[in-house]
């Protein structure tokens, strides 16, 4: 049963639009629960909720029916009448007459009821898998590419998109945008469509006819599938399969979406109306049809727009209840500055983006939804150092902005990939292509190692400074070189503690070393392939990863296997990042996607669509209630985790943004980028100009407004170094880092 189940869950059954934005468009009711994620791409899609649809869908009485088929033909009579029973099917199910006729009742349109022509047998052979289908071919990619089998006349492809194209060219102005965003996904599945059945001219001439016509942001797409010119190509074919397996989704206006219908019927298109039905999930909503602004800012990606019911669910993204630590005040110096500027953890400032109070946030999680580990001795020293260096914090502005260190790596020729600043500033790591792991110290106290066992044991342990007493002098250097991974080092990240720090590689592993000793102490073996990025969490113990899988893992310190599986991304997860409360991880994709998911239950609670190309840095605001995102289309993308929606977007940069990060209060955001510049916004005014009422939370409609220029504060040229790192100081003086690439 379970080899016929996980067929099923990529079987090609044809469905008929769902309108009502409760339903999922993929026949997928079977929302997470909590527990590890499938890897099968087509399972991500989840919106957290755990209701189970009531009635019998049309597909699942198919599969009933299949199931049903197998255990009668392996003479499993018992079987089959417990299992017909539960399920509440006649006795003539399985007769084919009673098949055939059920069919056609629940069928939406004419052309649509068959399974690829067939009956219940057609699907029951293509579940247990047809050994005349080609050894050659593998079980999934079979049943994927089955899709495209037995379908029309090759020469009327042309006419029927023609014809399509005609119609939404001449329609009112207002319905045309929303209705030309068909054509690109119907222009890809066609095309496939004659490539699988070997017409290989006539998908030449229709590629060549219709690619033109096609968004400008669909280019790398489309190289890609003018490769694929013969059936062969497609075996295997990582793009295609994503395609295929995941239904690309469009928000259309009922009016817009019943024009549509309208013509298809009319003109008995049922060629293009069964890739709609099979292929497409129409997301339809009550109201004004959305404009070509709105439409081009949240397209773009690998699969079409996000559901809204993908972003519907609570996200408790306020901050957890600081810990009571009273900061010790040293003279009446001190004391006298304090007036000034308190500390946060005082007397929280109004209004302030990174303000943490002690009452508790109303949207914030409990305390205790997921463990975290307990603040040690150690960790309350350094929060006081914290409280203190905060009452030293220069608040930023328009007419205060931050001082910005460039750190140069120079003759680099080892190539480096990754860097990151421990959150006091007084570390530095890089990983490199060579496989090894950099560490430096940029203040005068050397790097030095912990003393060997048998020297340790004539330490007075009692001593004050039994601290400094276990450290080797003779080991003081500057830097550090840290050797065990067998590929380029793609991700770096020191633990809050500052006594570890992470790094991911193309070996496929991640491995933590100790600080104390420099030495590594695990390698997580999880992920088959390169691993892009890595982050602790802020609260330490947990930490994530992402990689070319497609597949983001959970990790703790303390365990070989993840906790957490994400699953969903239909390309590599590019780039990660802990949000600030720790219950959530946001993941970043070739896929032009970001995907903020709950470490609790697993579920994906946030979709986000707009890049229109893969994303690599992500930064969360310091107050939890926003994400911005930047991409290699040079574009900072600013989203409301709370309602779920773009809310600004920040141009100017002219190539691949690699950092992002907010200053201590948030009231600035820094960007840096391939294009050798680091520009300061004002992260102030485009949230506070933010007004979200329900209706526009309801339909997705956003109103983006093109003020970049006025949110641009500053931009700093390097002379030839990428900015590929930035880091803001407790005192908010920002770090910036790269290679000079001469």
């Amino acid at each position: 049963m379970a080899a016929v189940q996980g067929s099923m869950s990529d079987a090609d059954i044809k469905t008929d639009i769902k309108t009502e934005p409760s339903t999922d468009g993929f026949g997928n009711n079977n929302a997470n629960d909590g527990r590890v994620l499938s890897a099968s791409p087509s399972s991500g899609s989840s919106t957290g909720s755990n209701k189970q649809t009531a009635a019998v869908t049309p597909e699942d009485q198919q599969t009933l029916l299949a199931v049903l088929q197998f255990l009668k033909k392996n003479k499993l009579t018992e079987s089959v009448e417990i299992l017909r029973r539960e399920a509440g099917l006649p006795e003539n199910s399985l007769d084919p007459k009673a098949t055939e006729s059920a069919g056609a009742g629940s069928g939406g349109a004419a052309g649509i009821v068959d399974l690829e022509g067939g009956d219940v047998s057609s699907l029951l052979s293509r579940v247990t898998g047809s050994s005349s289908a080609g050894a050659q071919d593998q079980p999934d990619v079979r049943v994927v590419l089955s899709a495209y089998s037995q379908q029309g006349d090759p020469t009327l492809y042309e006419v029927y998109y023609s014809d399509l194209k005609k119609f939404i060219e001449t329609v009112l102005d207002c319905h045309r945008a929303e209705l030309s965003q068909v054509f690109y996904p119907l222009f890809v599945h066609m095309y496939l469509e004659l490539v699988y059945n070997n017409h290989e001219s006539e998908a030449k001439a229709f590629f060549e006819k219709f690619s033109g016509d096609q968004e400008c942001y669909y280019e790398d797409d489309l190289r890609v599938l003018s490769g694929l010119t013969k059936k062969e190509h497609m075996r295997g074919n990582e793009t295609l399969l994503d395609f295929r397996t995941s239904k690309f989704v469009l928000r259309i206006s009922r009016d817009s979406y019943q024009l549509l219908k309208r013509h298809l019927q009319e003109r008995q298109n049922n060629q293009i109306w069964n890739i709609i039905q099979e292929h497409l999930y129409i997301d339809i909503f009550d109201g004004m049809p959305r404009s070509k602004s709105q439409i081009d800012a949240m397209s773009g990606s690998l699969a079409g727009e996000a559901k809204r019911e993908a972003n519907k669910t609570k996200v408790y993204y306020g901050l957890l209840k600081e810990p009571e630590i009273e900061l010790p005040l040293d003279d009446e110096d001190e004391e006298a500055e304090n007036e000034e500027g308190k500390p946060k953890k005082k007397k929280p400032k109004k209004d302030s983006m990174g303000s943490k109070s002690k009452k508790q946030d109303p949207n914030a999680p409990s305390q205790n939804r997921i463990p975290l580990p307990e603040l040690k001795d150690s960790d309350k020293l350094d929060k006081i150092m914290y409280m203190k260096e905060a009452t030293k914090r220069i608040r930023l502005g328009l007419d205060n902005l931050p001082s910005v260190c460039f750190y140069t790596f120079l003759n680099a020729y080892q190539g480096l990939t990754a860097v990151d600043f421990t959150d006091d500033s007084s570390l530095i790591a890089g990983g490199f292509a060579d496989s090894t792991v950099r560490v430096w110290s940029v203040t005068p106290k050397k790097l030095r190692k912990v003393k060997s066992a048998a020297d340790l044991n004539l330490i007075d342990k009692e001593s004050d400074d039994v601290l400094e007493r276990i450290m080797d002098e003779k080991t003081a250097s500057e830097s550090k070189i840290m050797y065990g991974h067998s590929g380029p080092v793609y991700g770096i990240s020191f633990s809050p503690d500052r006594n570890y720090l992470l790094s991911s590689s193309e070996d496929g592993t991640v491995r933590l070393w100790s600080l104390l000793t420099f030495t590594c102490l695990v390698a997580y073996k999880g992920h088959n392939y390169p691993v892009w990025d890595t982050q602790f969490s802020p609260y330490g113990y947990y930490f994530v990863s992402g990689g070319h899988d497609r597949v983001a893992r959970l990790w703790a310190t303390d365990h070989y296997q993840p906790l957490r599986i994400f699953s969903g991304h239909l390309a590599d997860i590019t780039c990660t990042r802990f949000h600030p409360n720790s219950n959530y991880v946001a993941t970043g994709s070739s896929d032009r996607t970001i995907r903020v998911w709950d470490v609790l239950s697993g579920n994906c609670v946030r979709i986000f669509t707009g890049h229109k190309g893969p994303i690599h840095s992500l930064a969360f605001s310091p107050n939890g209630k926003f994400l911005a995102s930047g991409a290699t289309d040079g574009r900072v993308l600013l989203w409301d985790i709370g309602h779920g929606l773009m809310v600004g977007e920040l141009k100017g940069h002219t190539d691949t943004i690699y950092s992002l990060r907010f200053s201590r209060d948030g009231e600035i955001l820094a960007s840096g980028s391939m294009d050798n510049t680091v520009r300061l916004w004002d992260a102030m005014k485009a949230f506070d100009d933010l007004e979200t009422d329900d209706f526009t939370a309801a339909t997705g409609h956003i109103h983006l407004q093109d003020n970049s220029q006025e949110l641009l504060l500053g931009t700093y040229t390097t002379k030839s170094t990428p900015v590929i790192h930035l880091h803001f100081t407790r005192r908010n003086l920002l770090l910036a880092a790269g290679a000079f690439n001469p």
